[in-house]
């Protein structure tokens, strides 16, 4: 059909480059042959929608991964392309080939500081219960602060992953 395919990677360093450069340069030999031409770009950065609109041309689709994640709240790239692009974009499930990712140390720094927040707070509330008569509502109260700690925790825990 004449087709051409551009394999678009994109890394945050140069450390990790040539490692994606390699598993870009195999999804391209598996799907290039006499009709089919496939080439690889690997750009530095962290931002798809940028790197997709300046390499993106009318008539092209965008096709990417359904596992893949980008952003501070690693949501689904499919969903970041679709919602800042007005280009036809489908997604691919169960393909995934580049192996899960780590999290980046912003993430990470974030992700720490709500917790530590989230207990810091915490202790300081169930302090100033503990600080309330002995009675029913102070155990009431107290039961209620670890409840919220715990849902906060998981809250925190469910966005970040």
């Amino acid at each position: 059909m004449g087709a051409r395919i551009q394999f678009i990677g994109l890394c945050k360093d140069e450390k990790q480059e040539s490692s994606l450069r390699r598993q870009l340069v195999i999804m391209t030999a598996m799907v290039q042959d006499g009709e089919v031409s496939a080439e690889v770009k690997v750009e530095l950065g962290n931002n798809w929608v940028n790197v997709v609109r300046s390499n993106w041309q009318t008539g092209d689709v965008i096709v990417c991964f359904a596992e893949q994640r980008a952003g501070l709240l690693h949501k689904p790239l499919s969903q970041i392309l679709r919602a800042n692009l007005d280009v036809p974009t489908y997604i691919l499930s169960d393909l995934y080939p580049l192996g899960p990712s780590r999290p980046h140390g912003f993430f990470l720094i974030a992700l720490w500081i709500g917790f530590v927040a989230i207990l810091g707070g915490s202790f300081l509330l169930q302090i100033r219960i503990s600080a309330l008569p002995r009675d029913w509502a102070q155990t009431t109260l107290l039961i209620l602060s670890v409840i919220l700690e715990l849902w906060l925790i998981w809250v925190w825990n469910k966005l970040f992953s």
